[in-house]
Formats: structure tokens, C-alpha cells, sequence
């Protein structure tokens, strides 16, 4: 299979200018300056790009929607926060491969005639910060960032701003708040950021992920990236981070068309000491939860939805049997909680309501009542918020609750957790 980001990860010099360069770096930017803007927009449409960062949106058609006025300057908002559990993929990206972003970056604000961009990473990704800004001062330095990039008459300053830790700020307005200097909270919708976004400009926000491969996308074009995906609607490989106790955890970059089961199995090796999967949660924790006989689904968008979960950021938790649901719920429930930014009442209400309720079953004092609680609290949560972090809680709230609803109702009955955990 042919990779599109990881090819040269094991190199350890492929994250410094004169290495990538040696590779064929930012041969896709010199092609990109030959072609029209128009064009290059064009590729990525064909290429069925799908945002890689949670919603799974085609980049292409998300870039459309900057107002054809070109009077106010437009801003390209890179996500690189990358805040939910289970997900880590573009902190990959950013340390072995911080030029494909950079050169992905620069593709792109010439396709949407944008001047300036912000990188928002993550607090806790010191490392990665300090490797994305030496790549970002080796790229200055010659000649790929700036003034009159390459000669071709474009300009392009890049910025990096480090978040402080709030997962609320991977929501795109939210991340532009945050950079502006405010109080991470989301915004309301509309007016939308390819309206008005960053210090009131049109701007377009997209994952690290997303935009690394749009190089790959200009050098060999648009209908091959589709291809590799495998998927009638979805395009190209994608990161697939696998976590839990599996004999080979990692990154691995797979088209959309591997089955989840292969994922677990083939890839990661399956489970470690002879264990038995129990559940698989496939996208970053706020993603609905499988059974172990509900993993032959492919990893597409399309039927991933048909299974009743989502793809989400690709970041496959396993869950072995001899797992306390109840007490696993309760954790992300507790993460929930914590995240909330309350701006919301049913938000800050809620999760704090959920991890309550959670937490008193798991130790021995739940209530007849309470699952039907957990429930009508989720159905006052869900849809009713400026952000889906209502619903990234709800998600996993209810799928927990309907796939094991044994485990909670016993932990009820019994007045004790049976795999004899405790807080």
C-alpha cells in the first residue's frame, strides 16, 4: 500500500529541512506556484479529503465557502490542539514530518489567497512545539516562508500559539478565541468562520492531518488520492492510532477501506496475554462504543455511521474483557466534567450531573432509577449547546448504557462493582 504521510517517519533527519528536501519536499509547493488557485482547490475537491479532525468534513468544500470578496484578509487556523482521549496522531506529524504541515500550509493559503496563519497546538506538546517552530525558522530561513515565497510573488507569515490545556479549545471557535487573547469559549453559529473568524476575518480552520496531505494531493493529483482510500466517499490513507492492551500499540496509516477488525488484529496484533476483546471505542472517547462482534465494519465515515458510531479523530481504544464498564464510563465522565468550559447549562449541569450519578453506582450506592436517569439527563444534553461537547459526553453515556446495561443494573442490585474496583 502506498503511504502518503509516514513514509519516511523512521527517518529521524526527515523532520529537518535539508533531509525533507533530499526526499522531494516542497517539490509540491513549486508545482503548486506553476498551477492555479482554482486548480489546486479543485485537486482537493476530486481528491474526497475529508477533514481528519473529528467531523469529517471535505476540506474541499469547506474552503468554498470563503466569501469571494477578497477586501478583508483572510486567515488560515491550523488545529493542532488535538485534546481528545485516545487520539495521537497529529503530534506524530508534528514531530517527525512538521514540514509536510508547513508545506501543506503554504499550498494552501496560496489556493485561498490567505497571508497569514496560526498553528494552534496543544499546551502539554512542549516537544512538538519546539520541533514544529525549528521547522517553521528553518523554512524562513530559506526561503519557503516569508517574503515572495520562491520568487513567485506570495507571502506568507506563520505563527504558532500554544493553547493552555483546555480540551473546549479544539473546537474551532473556541481555538479562535483563544488566540485572540479571550476566553476559550465557543461561539455562537452563525456568523461562521468562513464569514467571520480570527479578529473578524474569513477563516478557514483545518486538522494537522488534513492539510499534511495536501502535498501528496497537488504531485500526483486528486483522483489518486481517492483511490487509495478504498472508499466510494472517502479519500486517501488516514492515521490510525491504536491504544489498550494490544501486542503492537501505535500510529499506523491504513486506507478507509480496512476493517476494524484488521486494525485490532492484524495491525496492532491483537491482544496481548492471550486476552478477549470485550468492547473497541474507534474514535477518540467521544465516539459510541462497539462490541466485540460488532468490530467487521469498515473504517469509513459512511459505515462507520451505519454501525452507529463514528470514525471520529481514529483513535481506536480496545477494551479486553474483565473491563468494569460502569468504572471506565465514570472515567470519561469525569473528563467531561472537568472540560466543560459551563458555558452552557445543560454542558455544566450535565456532565457534572453524569459523573455524579457514575460515581456513586460504581462505589456501591447507586440507585433503582438511576440508568433511567443517566438517560433522560443525556436526552436534556444532547443538541441543546453552542458546542458538541454536550454531545461528545452523551455519545459514550448512552452507547455504554445500552450495550452493557447489565453491568450497571447488577452494580445497582448488588450495591458492589463485581470486578471488585473501587475509586
Amino acid at each position: 500500500m502506498e503511504l502518503v504521510l509516514t513514509k519516511h517517519f523512521g527517518n529521524e533527519r526527515y523532520r529537518h529541512l535539508d533531509t525533507y528536501t533530499e526526499l522531494g519536499g516542497y517539490e509540491a509547493l513549486r508545482k503548486a506556484f506553476s498551477m492555479s488557485k482554482e486548480a489546486i482547490v479543485e485537486e482537493v475537491k476530486k481528491a474526497n479529503l475529508r477533514g481528519r479532525g473529528g467531523a469529517g468534513f471535505p476540506a474541499g468544500v469547506k474552503w468554498g465557502f470563503l466569501p469571494k470578496d477578497l477586501s478583508r484578509p483572510r486567515v488560515l487556523v491550523i488545529n493542532a490542539d488535538e485534546g481528545e482521549p485516545g487520539t495521537f496522531k497529529d503530534r506524530l506529524i508534528m514531530s517527525r514530518g512538521p514540514h509536510l504541515l508547513i508545506e501543506g500550509i503554504v499550498i494552501t493559503c496560496y489556493a485561498l489567497e490567505t497571508h497569514v496563519c496560526y498553528i494552534y497546538i496543544r499546551g502539554e506538546f512542549a516537544r512538538e512545539e519546539r520541533i514544529l517552530q525549528e521547522a517553521v525558522d528553518e523554512a524562513y530561513a530559506k526561503g519557503f516562508l516569508g517574503k515572495d515565497i520562491l520568487g513567485a510573488g506570495f507571502d506568507l507569515d506563520v505563527t504558532i500559539h500554544r493553547g493552555a490545556g483546555a480540551y473546549i479549545c479544539g473546537e474551532e471557535t473556541s481555538t479562535i478565541n483563544s488566540i485572540e487573547g479571550k476566553r476559550g469559549w465557543p461561539r455562537v453559529k452563525p456568523p461562521f468562520p468562513a464569514s467571520v473568524g480570527a479578529f473578524g476575518r474569513p477563516t478557514i480552520v483545518n486538522n494537522v492531518e488534513t492539510i499534511a496531505d495536501v502535498p501528496w494531493i497537488v504531485t500526483h493529483g486528486g483522483d489518486r488520492f481517492h483511490a487509495l482510500g478504498g472508499a466510494e466517499k472517502n479519500g486517501g490513507t488516514r492515521l490510525v492510532g491504536v491504544s489498550g492492551p494490544v501486542n503492537r500499540p501505535g500510529i499506523y496509516e491504513l486506507p478507509a477501506a480496512v476493517s476494524l477488525r484488521e486494525v485490532i488484529y492484524t495491525h496492532a496484533g491483537g491482544l496481548k496475554d492471550g486476552k478477549t476483546l470485550k468492547a473497541v471505542i474507534p474514535g477518540g472517547s467521544s465516539t459510541p462504543v462497539l462490541k466485540a462482534n460488532e468490530i467487521d465494519v469498515t473504517f469509513d465515515i459512511e459505515s462507520m455511521q451505519k454501525a452507529g458510531t463514528m470514525t471520529g479523530t481514529s483513535g481506536v481504544i480496545v477494551i479486553p474483557e474483565g473491563t468494569c464498564m460502569v468504572r471506565a464510563l465514570s472515567v470519561l465522565m469525569n473528563f467531561y466534567a472537568h472540560e466543560s468550559c459551563g458555558q452552557c447549562t445543560p454542558c455544566r449541569e450535565g456532565c457534572g450531573w453524569l459523573a455524579k450519578i457514575l460515581h456513586r453506582i460504581e462505589n456501591g450506592q447507586g440507585r433503582k432509577g438511576d440508568v433511567a436517569l443517566i438517560l433522560d439527563v443525556c436526552d436534556h444534553m444532547m443538541g441543546r449547546t453552542i458546542c458538541a461537547l454536550a454531545d461528545a459526553a452523551v455519545m459514550p453515556a448512552q452507547s455504554f448504557i445500552w450495550k452493557f446495561r447489565e453491568e450497571f443494573d447488577q452494580h445497582i442490585r448488588d450495591q458492589k462493582c463485581p470486578y471488585g474496583n473501587r475509586f
